[in-house]
C-alpha cells in the first residue's frame, strides 16, 4: 500500500493546480459521513454544519489564501465592501455592499450585523464561539450600510476573531423571537441566508439540498445546486463516490486508497489540513457530573494508560503513510504549533509499574487488572461514520488489553455520537477536531467548562494552568508573547493527559473526474464551491434537481 500511496501523491500533485473551469450547471453531490447538527449559525460546531451554513450565509470578510490571522492582511471582502481602522485600533468601521441581499429579497443592513452580535454574545443562546467575540464591546449602526465595531482591547487577531466567527443574521425575520427560541424555531429549519446558495430541503440524517442563488450579489455560482447525501457507515460514504452516486468526499480513508486503481473516474486530491485525532477521557462521572469519573478523575491513571499506547505503531497500522503522530491539542499547520514539547512517551514497563503502584494489579484471570474487587474496564464511544477512528479504536482496544484494561467499543451514528459527547454520556471517546487557522479555538475545546470557555469540552477536563496561559496568549499584543504563552498551555495539556493525542491525518479528498475544483482550503474545503463546475459532457439527469427556483 505504501507504494500505491506514493504513486497517488504524484498523480494528485498534477491535479492540484487544476482551476475550476467550465460552463455553468450541474448539481454537486457530496457524500457525507455526518449530517449538519444544526442550521443555526451560532450553535454550529462540526465541520458538516459549518459547510452548509457557510454556503447559505456570507460573512463580513473572509480569510485569504495565505490563512493569515494577524491584522487584516489578505482578508477579502464579502458582505463588507471595505473597512477602515481608527488610529488607536479600537474601532473598525465596515461599509456593507449595497448589492447584498437576503434570499427573500430584503437588503442586508448594518442592523443584521448588530443583531447577530447580540445573539452570539447572549449567554442564554450558548453560542459555540462566543468567547471569540469577548474583545468586542459593541457594534453601532450610523446608517443602514455602516457597522462600527468598538473593541475593549487590541489583540493581534481582533479582526480575524470577528469576521471568522460572526455571521450576520436576518434581523427582519428573527429579532421578534426570543433569543432562546431561535435554535428550535421553524425559521432555522428552512433558513434564509445571504450566501451563494439558498436552502431547498432537509431530510435529517439523509439528505440536505441547496440551490444556486441566482441573485447573489457577487455573481451566480457555476453549479446549479449542492446536495449533501448522508451515510451513517464509513464504508457506505466512500461507496457512493466509487459507484458514481456522489462527486466529492472530503477525506479518503486508508482502505479507500486500495480501491482507487479500480475506479478511474475518481482521483485523490491532496490538501493541507488542520485536523487531529485523539482518544478523550471523560474526567467526570457520566451519571453524575458533580463527581469525578471513577477511573479517569485520576491523573495518574490517565498518564499510565497514555504510557501504555504505542502511538507510532498505531498510526502506521491504521493509516500507513497517510497520517503522523499528533503532539497535543493543536495541528502542526497552526502558527502557534510547537514541535519541541515533551510528550508522554510509550513505555509499557513504566505503565505496568505505575498501574501496580495505583493498586491496579493483574487479577486471577491473568489478563485484566483489578483493584478493590473492581476490574479496570471502560468503554470507548466511536462514530460509525469514521473508518479511521474505528480502526484506531480497535488498535487501542488491543493495546489496552496488553496493559490489563478491558475495553469495549460502543459504535453509534455520528449524530448520536455528538449527542452523547455533549451530554458527557461516555467513559472515553474517539475524537477528531478540525481546528482553524487561529489557535483561539483551543479555549472552547479544552478550556475548563465555564462561561466563555469550554463549550466543546466533552470530557469536562479542567486545568487552571492551561486556562490562565490560554487567556494570556489571546490577550497578548505580540506574536512572540502569544507563542510563549501557548507553549506553556500546550505543555500543561500534554502533562495532564485529558486525552491521548493520536494522529494528524494527511488530507486527501475524493473527486469524481466530471467535477472541476480548484485548490481546497485547509480549514474549509467548501470555501471555493461557488467556482466549482461540472463538465457539460458528463451531466446526469440528477444535475437538474436543484435548479428550480422557489
Amino acid at each position: 500500500m505504501r507504494r500505491l500511496v506514493l504513486v497517488l501523491l504524484c498523480l494528485a500533485a498534477a491535479c492540484r493546480g487544476r482551476d475550476a473551469t467550465g460552463a455553468s450547471g450541474g448539481t454537486l453531490i457530496v457524500s457525507a459521513g455526518a449530517d449538519a447538527e444544526t442550521l443555526f449559525p451560532p450553535l454550529a460546531m462540526g465541520s458538516q454544519g459549518r459547510a452548509v451554513i457557510e454556503l447559505l450565509y456570507d460573512k463580513l470578510a473572509d480569510i485569504g489564501p495565505a490563512l493569515n490571522t494577524l491584522g487584516d492582511a489578505g482578508f477579502v471582502p464579502r458582505l463588507a465592501q471595505r473597512w477602515e481602522w481608527s488610529p488607536d485600533s479600537l474601532t473598525i468601521t465596515f461599509h456593507l455592499d449595497p448589492r447584498a441581499s437576503w434570499h427573500d429579497g430584503r437588503a442586508v443592513t448594518a442592523r443584521d450585523v448588530q443583531y447577530a452580535f447580540r445573539v452570539w454574545t447572549d449567554s442564554a443562546v450558548g453560542a459555540a464561539q462566543r468567547s471569540s467575540l469577548a474583545a468586542v464591546d459593541s457594534i453601532a449602526t450610523p446608517d443602514s450600510l455602516t457597522a462600527r465595531v468598538h473593541y475593549r482591547v487590541r489583540t493581534p487577531e481582533q479582526f480575524y476573531a470577528l469576521v471568522y466567527t460572526l455571521i450576520p443574521l436576518p434581523a427582519h425575520r428573527l429579532e421578534a423571537l426570543p433569543d432562546t427560541a431561535l435554535h428550535d424555531a421553524p425559521e432555522m429549519r428552512a433558513p434564509v441566508g445571504s450566501g451563494p446558495f439558498r436552502f431547498v430541503s432537509w431530510t435529517p440524517r439523509a439528505r440536505l439540498e441547496l440551490a444556486a442563488n441566482d441573485a447573489y450579489y457577487r455573481g451566480r455560482p457555476r453549479l446549479d445546486g449542492v446536495v449533501f447525501s448522508v451515510a451513517a457507515q464509513g464504508a457506505t460514504v466512500a461507496a457512493k463516490l466509487f459507484s458514481g452516486e456522489a462527486d466529492f468526499l472530503e477525506q479518503l480513508s486508508p482502505p479507500d486508497f486500495a480501491q482507487l486503481a479500480a475506479h478511474a473516474d475518481v482521483r485523490a486530491q491532496p490538501y493541507a489540513g488542520f485536523d487531529y485525532g485523539f482518544m478523550q477521557f471523560n474526567t467526570r462521572d457520566p451519571r453524575n457530573g458533580a463527581r469525578p469519573h471513577p477511573l479517569f478523575g485520576d491523573l495518574a491513571l490517565r498518564r499510565a494508560l497514555t504510557m501504555a499506547v504505542d502511538r507510532a505503531t498505531l498510526v502506521r497500522s491504521a493509516f500507513d503513510t497517510l497520517a503522523r503522530t499528533a503532539i497535543g491539542p493543536f495541528s502542526r499547520t497552526q502558527w502557534t504549533a510547537d514541535t519541541t514539547l515533551s510528550g508522554i512517551a510509550f513505555d509499557s514497563r513504566g505503565a505496568a509499574e505505575l498501574l501496580d503502584s495505583l493498586g491496579w494489579r493483574i487479577g486471577k484471570d491473568g489478563i485484566f487488572r483489578e483493584r478493590h474487587g473492581r476490574q479496570l474496564a471502560f468503554s470507548i464511544l466511536v462514530p460509525a461514520s469514521s473508518r479511521p477512528r474505528q480502526a484506531a479504536a480497535v488498535l487501542l482496544q488491543a493495546q489496552f488489553k496488553s496493559a490489563g484494561a478491558r475495553v469495549s467499543l460502543e459504535q453509534v451514528d455520528f449524530n448520536a455520537f455528538l449527542d452523547k459527547a455533549q451530554r458527557g454520556s461516555f467513559d472515553a471517546l474517539m475524537g477528531g477536531m478540525r481546528t482553524t487557522p487561529s489557535p483561539r479555538g483551543v479555549r472552547d475545546v479544552w478550556g475548563s467548562p465555564a462561561p466563555g470557555r469550554g463549550a466543546q469540552n466533552s470530557g469536562r477536563w479542567s486545568n487552571a494552568t492551561f486556562d490562565v496561559h490560554v487567556d494570556s496568549a489571546l490577550a497578548a499584543t505580540s506574536t512572540d508573547a502569544v507563542r510563549a504563552q501557548f507553549r506553556v498551555a500546550y505543555q500543561a495539556a500534554i502533562d495532564d493527559a485529558p486525552a491521548i493525542w493520536l494522529y494528524e491525518p494527511r488530507m486527501f479528498a475524493g473527486v469524481h473526474r466530471r467535477l472541476n475544483v480548484g485548490t481546497l482550503r485547509p480549514d474549509a474545503w467548501w470555501s471555493g464551491v461557488v467556482n466549482w463546475s461540472i463538465d457539460p459532457s458528463q451531466r446526469l439527469p440528477r444535475d437538474r434537481r436543484a435548479a428550480s427556483t422557489p
